[in-house]
């Protein structure tokens, strides 16, 4: 049976979603659970909590966890693209795009984007758009713009402060 359990961190509360061996879904605050999973945090999930929070520390630049995302064999190669960004760095969607192979499909990329369902494990929030605008984010404009400055800040050695 499925497994979720909730993580208090920089960006408030997070919920991440297990299936017996990998992650399959992390939420930004505590949405409903889903009725196939049940709220109890197994080792998995505490490992996933921990380095979470390591990460939003600027402690962990890459995770080692299984991961499950469930998805379209379109998205799969969209958020296969994204767990390619270097920690720190951007691309744009028309970059993921022309990286899996579909150069005019920008858009596309989006709305594969627009469904990953494991925020931070596979770095959506590393998706810009043209010109380093930033456009959408499950977890919220303040969110991307966060982790994206904490990002850098790491790799420039500035402490970073908390989101407002």
């Amino acid at each position: 049976m499925a497994a979720v359990f909730y993580y208090q961190t920089e960006l408030g509360v997070v919920g991440i979603e297990e299936n017996g061996t990998a992650l399959t879904k992390l939420y930004f605050g505590e949405v409903k659970r889903p009725r196939e999973a049940e709220l109890r945090e197994t080792a998995l999930l505490q490992e996933a909590g921990r380095q979470v929070k390591e990460y939003l520390a600027g402690g962990r630049k890459d995770f080692t966890l299984p991961l499950a995302p469930v998805g379209t064999d379109f998205q799969q190669r969209v958020w296969s693209a994204l767990r390619e960004i270097p920690y720190g760095e951007t691309r744009t969607y028309g970059e993921i795009a022309v990286s899996i192979g579909c150069p005019q499909g920008a858009r596309a990329v989006g709305l594969g984007n627009n469904k990953n369902p494991l925020l931070l494990f596979i770095p959506c929030h590393r998706v810009v758009g043209v010109n380093g605008k930033l456009v959408g984010y499950a977890g919220g404009i303040a969110a991307k713009e966060y982790l994206l400055n904490m990002e850098k800040q790491q790799i420039s050695g500035v402490t970073t402060g908390r989101i407002s």
